[in-house]
């Protein structure tokens, strides 16, 4: 069995594998978004705005978020289709804890990421103890934090108000903290992935988690904790939601995690654990978000706003399949 060399401090040497995405990845990703903004502001008079943008900043927040978890959980080799159920989970946590117990807004906020994280927990522990792939385990939970969200609220949106509306009121330049917040995770972890231990372990994982097993190093912990964050984030993710609709609804996030999943994708990390890179993937939610407004402002039709869509993010396996090859080659 082919094992992967690791460093002095027990980490895969990513660098020199080719799990971490080169200058020509951000650079593609930054002309394809360039090209499609260029593209969108000749077919519409109305994308090329102030308005368009400060609006597209502050309605990805959540979508932000949630592709930085995707992103570790890609890493490592695994998935999670539950995410939007676990934020639709959390969003009717938090009302609960609002309206039926009269919590106050930060205790109910805690209440409600604490539950996510440990849905995220459960996907990971079942998936880590009987080695089940995470794809189907994501699917029983996904059912389960729905189910869940259904009864929290009687099937019903539960209207909270404008407790968390300073999450998605704009502060400066028309931008809300919710946007700030993700960026400062976005960038927080990406010095995790790049710059600690925890991330070459992570990549070293995704990578040849049997090499890092022959190094002394238990994988399982490492995984659980990544499900884990995911539902951390997916809990963040909730609260910027409920700033925004000032109410959680039981039905939030359905299909969400086909947008996270396309955008992690688009931006680079591989479906086969191993290689990524949270800035790529900040990329890939600016092009799926950008795409979603152009096509919108032209009055494309929904069948058609699928159609491209799902033909992007067959591009975009289609391209991560040839670069995993081309780096297999190389080693």
């Amino acid at each position: 069995m082919k094992t992967t060399p690791l460093d002095s401090q027990g980490a895969a040497p990513a660098r020199r594998s080719g799990t971490y995405l080169g200058l020509g990845t951000y650079l593609g990703l930054a002309g394809a978004l360039l090209a499609m903004i260029v593209l969108f502001s000749f077919l519409s008079s109305h994308f090329w705005s102030y308005n368009t943008f400060s609006t597209l900043a502050n309605q990805i927040p959540d979508l932000m978020v949630l592709a930085v978890g995707m992103t570790f959980v890609l890493i490592i080799g695994g998935i999670d289709l539950s995410v939007g159920s676990v934020l639709a989970l959390a969003a009717s946590t938090v009302s609960v804890a609002i309206l039926g117990w009269g919590w106050g807004v930060l205790p109910s906020a805690l209440l409600g990421m604490a539950v996510a994280a440990l849905a995220g927990s459960i996907t990971g522990g079942v998936t880590v103890a009987w080695r089940i792939p995470s794809f189907i385990v994501s699917l029983g939970v996904l059912e389960m934090a729905r189910g869940l969200a259904y009864q929290f609220t009687d099937s019903r949106t539960a209207y909270i108000g404008d407790a968390y509306a300073w999450f998605s009121n704009p502060v400066a330049f028309g931008i809300s903290p919710a946007f700030i917040i993700a960026l400062l995770v976005i960038v927080l972890a990406q010095l995790v992935l790049t710059r600690t231990v925890f991330g070459r372990y992570l990549i070293g994982i995704g990578t040849n988690e049997e090499a890092v097993r022959l190094a002394g190093i238990d994988p399982r912990p490492y995984k659980v904790l990544v499900f884990a964050l995911m539902g951390l984030l997916a809990g963040l993710a909730a609260l910027f939601q409920i700033s925004r609709l000032e109410a959680a609804d039981p039905n939030a996030g359905s299909g969400l995690e086909l947008q996270v999943i396309a955008a992690v994708v688009i931006g680079g990390t591989s479906l086969m654990g191993g290689r990524g890179s949270v800035i790529s993937t900040f990329f890939g939610v600016l092009i799926i978000s950008v795409l979603a407004a152009g096509l919108a402002q032209i009055g494309a039709s929904e069948p058609t706003k699928r159609i491209i869509t799902g033909a992007v993010i067959v591009i975009a396996v289609v391209l991560d399949t040839y670069r995993s090859r081309r780096a297999g080659r190389r080693n």
